[in-house]
């Protein structure tokens, strides 16, 4: 039933905006521009996050991004939320420039690191001509305590399940573990790996293969910054 009710929801936001649409165009009015990344935050927590969350990181075949919106507080809160999101995450894309490429999700922010930024192919020990990009990542996240990080670490084809399942565990926690020795709270960081399961293009060829080494990073509000929104709601 609950999850009816979340596509209704749903559903409702997205006539509304097709009724817009052609009402504009029956005006000869410009027709708006997309919703901004505030407000599809907003949209997307209005039920609940969790279910929504599980939903769409499930038909999206992405960890990080389901662990963006299941965090999501929706309603105001949300919009709260999503504003400071936006900022924290103009900060990011100024800080790691072409290293890595920073969206916005939600309520959340979501960034992707080329593995071979990283590491070396087939190892999990860090590089050291990188791991300058990492503390400055760590310096924006010291300075925004109020966010937690999933990191998540995915592999190509090449190779058996278990030694890509393994070696997408290893570097995430690598760059945990850098983050951490960069003095971001261990309580904020969570690792995952998903191996070559969740391939972002085709592994067809080494271009597409060299795109699915990857190591994710999903950021969400934690209850310190739900608890200021709150507060900044009203509620």
């Amino acid at each position: 039933m609950k999850n009816i009710l979340i596509f209704l929801t749903l559903s409702g936001v997205l006539l509304a905006g097709c009724k817009s649409a052609q009402k504009a165009q029956t005006s000869g009015e410009k027709p708006k521009s997309d919703m901004n990344k505030t407000t599809k935050g907003t949209i997307i927590g209005a039920s609940s996050g969790a279910v929504i969350g599980g939903i769409l990181g499930n038909k999206s075949k992405n960890t990080a991004i389901g662990a963006i919106i299941g965090a999501a507080a929706g309603g105001a809160i949300g919009a709260v939320i999503g504003n400071k999101m936006d900022k924290q995450a103009k900060k990011m894309e100024e800080v790691l420039g072409q290293t890595a490429t920073v969206e916005r999700v939600g309520e959340g922010i979501k960034l992707t690191f080329d593995s071979q930024l990283l590491f070396d192919f087939g190892k999990t020990s860090l590089l050291e001509s990188n791991k300058q990009t990492l503390e400055n990542f760590a310096e924006t996240l010291k300075q925004n305590q109020d966010t937690d990080l999933l990191i998540i670490g995915h592999t190509d084809n090449v190779g058996s399940n278990a030694f890509n399942q393994s070696l997408s565990e290893s570097r995430a926690t690598a760059v945990s573990n850098q983050l951490a020795s960069n003095g971001v709270s261990n309580s904020r960081l969570r690792t995952k790996g998903m191996g070559e399961t969740q391939p972002a293009v085709s592994n067809a060829t080494e271009g597409s293969r060299a795109q699915n080494r990857r190591v994710e990073i999903a950021i969400y509000a934690n209850e310190k910054m739900k608890t200021e929104a709150k507060q900044e709601t009203g509620q």
